[in-house]
């Protein structure tokens, strides 16, 4: 079976899709039907049984399969314009010929199921360019190849090769595995879970997740967009426009491939702490994207969008007649960003009308194990109908004094008449099946684990704050940009990577305060930058081949004007001896900056290559990568998006004056950090660039170190 795999798209411009007939056609052809036991010609065939409109066979050997007149060719088809999907299944070496033929017919809709492409290697890749080109010349909307297809419940279209059908509904799901969606499908009818559409990426070779995502964003019978994601070619084109979707549609995504960060010795602290996953995870929080990190957490978070009423508050009652799973719930409400509610005076005054004395009306509310059925209907109608919840998980063992499914049926309900959510923990065996079947017809959704039922809130909760998000345009500052390509040009006029210190003109260009100083290329030289400077002066080695100069001593603080002379020496001497054949161009003497009550942090940017530049903030200094206490973000970074980053990291008190401190300042560290993403979002060529530390003072920010490492072929 076809599973996916990576693209060799290079397809051009993007261009507005209209996928309506893709998903509501009235004609299908399947090229390379077959009758043939066992082959994916029939599971097709077989499995388009069900679709409402005319399907018709294609194949040079056949004239019927499975009953129906067969066509040797696509073209030989009357009126073959007028059909709406194309699926070819036939071998890899001929598919760009028949899909060609394809779109000779006029034909625009094309699902290629064939395997043998950019996965399987060098001529496997030359075969999808050749796909790709096709697709181009017709302007195809292709899916796959090496897909397992396409279904639609609007029409009853399966036009994929694996077993199972799914029951309609309102989630629409894309994965860039197919063997995913052949797990899923079963399973997913077993639970009562129905799907709008279903697509399989395959290797994305002309449509991938972000068109769907947009079209699945304007269609209104979509409630929810799950997404089982290998690989995103376009990061920032799919942030722009899951942005957008997401302001009324939910995108649930389960992303594969978590690696830790940095499978290679980076040349910046920043980019050994800014890996791939950190890329994705920033781009699904700007994008508004829910992340799921299992197949389960995906259809949880997925059911529960689709069916529930919105989470006005993130205040959540649990009602339960067994106090041991009630505590769990709460336990679990205690690890997610929800709340237990406060039960007001008046609920509680209430709620002890209902509930017997040996009962407590707090919140967990026990309402003890000889609760009935009516016991339990008046607490959960003054639950729900209490301003101060925002939802409700009713948490229940079976009793002999009521049956599951009539309290399914109450809490059907009420849910409807207080329109605030409910989940529900019915922990029994087959009696809690049949009622779960229940609840998942108003949209309920039942978990035998209080867990669950915690994270499925948590996911309207999420949704509820994506929807409301207001998004601003990136600040763009009045900067140097001509002058700061000199600078990288000048300094990668050597062809030299990695830049140090020598460079600090580059950050100065585009507005971000660094120490008054040079580099002093002998003795004499720095002699005379610190007699210039006055005062005690920071020295530091520059070499393209020595990056982290506090590690080998390349760094003095605090060096006297009548010692310069000497530190020169003995830096250079150390650089030597670390290592004889690095090229030493000099020592930076800087005026000594320290501020009381400064902060060292850390602003950084590195290029991911599905992302772009991803901008880094956190605790700097020496200690970065052992605490690795850091935000991210991909650039460019709007005002709120920067702020944001400054409150996330755990060390954030200590920016806001804790123990005494003075405040740092903060909005000077938010400009350093747009002026950043302005720097590397102009500049794709600086492929890592590293301001460690940024010294943060009550007043001002200043850059006191530069690491940067430069692709001039770029400039």
């Amino acid at each position: 079976m076809s599973a996916g795999g990576n693209s060799t798209r290079v397809v051009s411009e993007r261009r507005m899709l209209n996928l309506s007939t893709l998903f509501a056609p009235e004609r299908v052809a399947v090229i390379g039907a077959t009758d043939r036991p066992d082959s994916v010609g029939r599971a097709l065939m077989e499995n388009l049984s069900s679709f409402e409109g005319d399907v018709i066979p294609v194949h040079p050997d056949r004239e019927t399969v499975l009953g129906r007149p067969a066509y040797p060719s696509i073209g030989a088809v009357p009126d073959a314009a007028t059909i709406d999907v194309a699926v070819v299944a036939v071998p890899a070496a001929s598919a760009a010929t028949v899909t060609a033929e394809v779109g000779d017919a006029g034909i625009s809709n094309v699902v290629v199921v064939s395997a043998g492409f950019s996965e399987a290697g060098t001529d496997g890749d030359q075969r999808e360019r050749d796909l790709i080109a096709v697709a181009e010349e017709y302007d195809l909307t292709l899916v796959g190849p090496n897909c397992v297809g396409i279904i639609s419940t609007r029409t009853g279209l399966n036009a994929t090769f694996v077993e199972g059908t799914p029951i309609e509904g309102s989630i629409s799901l894309v994965s860039e595995s197919g063997a995913v969606i052949a797990a899923v499908l079963g399973w997913a009818s077993q639970h009562g879970i129905g799907f709008r559409d279903i697509v399989s990426l395959g290797n994305e070779a002309v449509l991938d997740e972000t068109d769907l995502i947009e079209a699945w964003g304007d269609d209104p019978e979509t409630d929810v967009i799950l997404a089982y994601l290998e690989d995103i070619d376009d990061g920032r084109r799919f942030i722009e426009t899951a942005r957008a979707v997401t302001a009324e549609t939910p995108i649930v995504a389960l992303k594969s491939g978590r690696t830790p960060a940095g499978a290679e010795a980076a040349a910046s602290h920043t980019g050994s702490i800014a890996g791939s996953e950190e890329a994705y995870q920033a781009g699904f929080n700007q994008a508004g994207v829910i992340r799921a990190t299992t197949i389960q957490e995906l259809f949880d978070a997925g059911r529960v969008l689709a069916g529930a009423p919105q989470l006005k508050r993130d205040d959540i009652a649990v009602v339960t007649n067994g106090g041991g799973p009630g505590v769990l719930a709460t336990d679990a409400i205690g690890d997610s960003r929800l709340q237990i509610a406060t039960f007001s005076e008046a609920l509680e005054e209430h709620l002890e009308t209902i509930v017997p004395p040996a009962a407590d009306v707090d919140n967990p509310l026990d309402i003890i194990g000889d609760a009935d059925i009516d016991r339990f209907r008046r607490s959960l109608d003054a639950v729900l109908g209490a301003e101060e919840v925002g939802g409700v998980i009713v948490v229940s063992v079976p009793t002999a004094v009521f049956e599951f499914e009539a309290l399914a049926e109450v809490i059907s309900t009420l849910q409807q008449r207080h329109e605030t959510p409910v989940v529900t923990c019915l922990m029994g065996g087959d009696e809690a099946d049949r009622a779960a079947a229940h609840l998942t017809t108003a949209g309920i959704p039942n978990y035998f684990d209080p867990s669950r039922a915690v994270r499925s809130l948590e996911a309207l909760a999420t949704h509820r704050t994506v929807s409301t998000r207001r998004y601003a345009s990136p600040t763009r500052f009045d900067v140097e940009q001509e002058r700061a390509r000199r600078i990288l040009q000048r300094a990668t006029e050597g062809g030299e990577r990695h830049l140090s210190v020598e460079a600090m003109d580059l950050l100065d260009a585009y507005g971000i305060p660094t120490p008054d100083g040079g580099l002093a290329e002998r003795a004499t030289e720095a002699e005379a930058i610190a007699r210039e400077l006055g005062g005690p002066v920071v020295m530091k080695i520059v070499s393209p081949d020595i990056l982290h100069k506090s590690d080998i001593g390349g760094v003095e603080v605090g060096v006297a004007p009548d010692a310069v002379s000497g530190t020169y020496q003995q830096l250079v001497d150390r650089a030597m001896n670390h290592d004889p054949d690095a090229t030493v161009l000099g020592v930076q003497v800087e005026e000594q900056i320290a501020p009381e009550d400064a902060t060292e942090t850390l602003v950084g940017a590195r290029h991911d290559p599905q992302f772009g530049p991803l901008v880094t903030f956190g605790l700097g200094g020496i200690f970065v990568q052992v605490f690795e206490d850091t935000a991210f973000r991909v650039a460019p970074l709007s005002e709120r998006e920067a702020r944001a980053m400054t409150a996330e990291i755990q060390a954030a008190p200590m920016l806001r004056g804790a123990r005494g401190r003075a405040p740092a300042d903060i909005d000077a560290v938010v400009e350093t950090l747009q002026r950043v993403s302005q720097l590397v979002t102009d500049f794709p060529a600086i492929r890592e660039l590293d301001i460690n530390p940024l010294v943060v003072a009550p007043e001002g920010v200043y850059a006191v170190d530069l690491r940067a490492s430069v692709d001039s072929d770029k400039l």
